[in-house]
């Protein structure tokens, strides 16, 4: 029995060691999109997608597939309440069936980068794509204060529970926190008590999370440096929550662009997904994958 458990535990980690070097990531086919600003973000949703960004106020379209392109359903929204601007660097969306839709907000309060205000939005999703802005659709507003640089909310599950992780974007202290979405839903800040459930250490420039949940993995959409160059760093979640600290499966860097990442989501079953930089060209990239 000895010598049996032994051989399952060789192959098991024969197995993971061969699926982190065979995960990979390249670029297929690069594109413009118009009419987003800096894009900031991209969010699939049921055979949609939703690509955000800091145009004259926060924007969001709706795009569908076709081929290995994304198409402009002629359906925006803008992030504004009375005309005014009120998420205007949209950074992240937390979307889940039935569930409490968040918008992240990270605003630069000073040139050099060292004061940011981060605001997480609850907001009925539905409403907004419907009346097309947040005119009554704007259900809560939380100061994201636990923060140390920045939001980007995303759905994760932890011990079958969900949760909404956010991480900062910064060279120094950088967290991955879980808020319990009901007790964030009504938040005035994100310190208040019960909404804080986990965190645990991250490397730097965070733009985004994308949680691939039937693997538990997180996935951070990251920069190498400050603003610029793409990486993705996979993470076991449910270990990183263990230790407090970012358990790593695999780095992929994209050094052939050289611009700043800010979004990714894969397509179903994994094989392809799409990256979104803030460039004003070849912002939208379809990417081949293997894992």
């Amino acid at each position: 029995m000895r010598y049996i458990i032994a051989g399952i535990v060789t192959l098991l980690c024969t197995s993971l060691s061969t699926s982190k070097s065979d995960l990979a990531m390249k670029i297929a086919h690069a594109y413009t999109v118009d009419s987003l600003g800096a894009c900031q973000g991209i969010s699939y949703q049921e055979g949609r997608f939703f690509l955000y960004g800091d145009r004259e106020t926060g924007v969001i379209r709706e795009y569908a597939l076709q081929g290995d392109s994304l198409v402009y359903e002629n359906k925006e929204m803008k992030l504004t309440v009375n005309d005014t601007d009120v998420i205007n660097h949209p950074t992240g969306f937390a979307y889940r069936r039935n569930a409490p839709f968040f918008v992240g907000n990270s605003i630069r309060l000073n040139k050099e980068g060292t004061r940011w205000r981060a605001v997480i939005y609850c907001v009925d999703w539905n409403g907004l794509q419907r009346t097309g802005t947040l005119d009554g659709n704007l259900l809560n507003t939380i100061e994201d204060d636990a923060c140390i640089q920045g939001t980007r909310p995303e759905y994760v599950q932890y011990k079958k529970n969900w949760y909404i992780a956010t991480a900062d974007y910064g060279d120094k202290g950088n967290e991955v926190r879980l808020y319990d979405p009901a007790a964030l839903r009504k938040a005035k800040k994100t310190s208040d008590k019960d909404v804080l459930y986990k965190k645990f250490t991250c490397s730097p420039w965070v733009q985004n999370l994308y949680w691939m949940a039937d693997k538990g993995l997180l996935v951070l959409i990251q920069n190498q440096i400050e603003g610029r160059k793409w990486r993705f760093t996979y993470v076991d979640l449910a270990a990183s929550v263990a230790t407090g600290k970012q358990q790593v499966v695999k780095v992929i860097d994209i050094d052939e662009r050289n611009d700043e990442l800010e979004g990714f989501t894969f397509l179903p079953g994994y094989r392809k997904g799409f990256a979104v930089s803030s460039s004003r060209h070849d912002n939208v990239n379809m990417m081949n994958i293997s894992l």
